[in-house]
């Protein structure tokens, strides 16, 4: 005897889940109450890849006995009548509309009822699921909670019954049963390139690309590794996707806590499309530089493929991209987010801005022929600089709408100094009006 432990039982159920989506994407585990059950498999399309449901039954059984898991199994049109199937007439596979039929001699114990219900049940003589199928429902309805009506009709195929997938189920999938187990990364890169390509032409009919993968792997063992990769843009390019695969394998195997360990081998590789987005099609050019807005959609898709790239050797956490923001005041008209995300840049502003800003902005002591005119020399970093073209000025209040903003007014200049470089002058501070000795910054060079 040993002390329970439902958490490590709920642990152990999920890491099952997961080894099962072998034979369907779309399994569920059953703890109700914290008490690891089993588990719902959902084989409606995925019989037919293992001759039938009766094969995969028994290559699940066969397996599962060789992990040192007997299990009992049954298949059924509904999850209520599978899971009464599995644990009172195991190995059973139940034809559409034989519910009740099947159920009616089983025990009550076979709808998953909770144990107050059981009791009272019993003990006012129902023993058998045909009693209570054939039974007026008004005095049941009446006396018990809705679980009891509601669990018959789940099992009956009533009333639907929503189940909890261990992972949400994949838009695509393909998946590959190897002959020999495969250890090296070389070798799971090239089977993931094959999946990959089986997914394509599905993602070509539907003109839909790729946003999210999962790759899966399947060890002799039965434990079950994946690898989720996220794209900046939708794709169908296999050689994209095994390259992020292959640099997401090494950045794993240099990563103790990312690890991937092969064991003895991986004996099945399963690749899943989880997230897809429109793709519209688009013209490849005829000639070099002929189509202009094609050269920008290349440029697009070049510069997303190296983000991505980035991402997978880095880390999704290295990679940032700038977006903008709703702010006037310039260092705050920018932000960082994530590089697989994309912001909605406005269109382009006639006004200038520098190629490098300073944050903060420089101080700088400026000479002006009036209290408000343009700089004409200014010194900044313990150099004086002349003034040979000036531009402005642009002025940028405070943000009114922040509250507690009280921040002076500025007027940017553009100046040009004797040397040819380029600079972004502003004065903090409408003279007479915010402030009588106004303040120069230096907050950007431009190229």
């Amino acid at each position: 005897m040993r002390a329970a432990d439902p958490a490590a039982d709920d642990a152990a159920l999920r890491r099952l889940a997961l080894w099962a989506t072998r034979y369907t994407p779309a399994v569920a585990p059953w703890n109700e109450k914290s008490g690891a059950d089993g588990l719902f498999l959902d084989i409606a399309g995925a019989a037919h890849l293992f001759g039938g449901e009766d094969k995969l039954i028994a290559d699940l059984e066969d397996r599962l006995l060789r992990l040192g898991l007997p299990a009992r199994l049954a298949v059924a049109e509904t999850a209520g009548a599978a899971w009464a199937l599995a644990r009172f007439r195991p190995a059973t596979i139940l034809l559409v509309g034989e519910e009740r039929a099947a159920l009616a001699p089983l025990p009550i114990e076979a709808l998953r009822l909770s144990p107050e219900t059981r009791g009272t049940l019993r003990r006012l003589g129902f023993r058998r699921l045909e009693t209570l199928i054939d039974a007026p429902r008004a005095p049941f309805a009446a006396r018990f909670e809705r679980e009891l009506l509601l669990r018959i009709d789940q099992a009956l195929g009533r009333a639907g019954e929503p189940l909890a997938f261990i992972a949400p189920p994949p838009v695509y999938h393909s998946l590959r049963y190897l002959l020999e187990p495969v250890a090296a990364q070389d070798a799971v890169v090239a089977i993931a390139k094959r999946l990959m390509q089986d997914i394509v032409h599905a993602l070509t009919r539907d003109g839909v690309g790729a946003r999210t993968l999962r790759l899966s792997l399947y060890r002799v063992d039965g434990e079950v590794g994946s690898v989720d990769i996220g794209l900046t843009q939708p794709t169908r390019s296999v050689a994209l996707v095994a390259r992020l695969i292959e640099l997401r394998l090494e950045r794993s195997s240099e990563t103790s806590a990312e690890m991937l360990h092969a064991g003895f081998g991986f004996e099945a590789i399963g690749l899943a499309v989880t997230v897809v987005e429109r793709m519209e099609p688009g013209q490849d050019e005829l000639i070099d530089g002929f189509n202009e807005a094609g050269t920008d959609e290349r440029m697009d898709e070049r510069c997303a493929a190296l983000v991505d790239v980035l991402a997978q050797r880095l880390g999704p956490r290295c990679v940032r991209r700038l977006a903008p923001a709703e702010s006037h005041l310039p260092e705050r008209a920018e932000t960082l987010m994530p590089g697989d995300q994309q912001g909605s840049w406005p269109a382009p502003d006639a006004r200038p801005r520098p190629l490098l800003m300073f944050a903060p902005a420089e101080p700088a002591e400026v000479m002006a022929q009036v209290p408000e005119g343009p700089p004409l020399r200014f010194r900044w970093r313990g150099v004086l600089h002349g003034v040979a073209r000036a531009q402005g000025p642009e002025r940028i209040a405070a943000e009114w709408w922040r509250s507690g903003s009280s921040a002076p007014s500025r007027d940017y200049y553009l100046v040009e100094d004797e040397s040819g470089r380029r600079l972004w002058l502003y004065r903090e501070g409408l003279y007479a009006r915010e402030t009588t000795t106004p303040r120069w910054f230096v907050h950007g060079l431009f190229a």
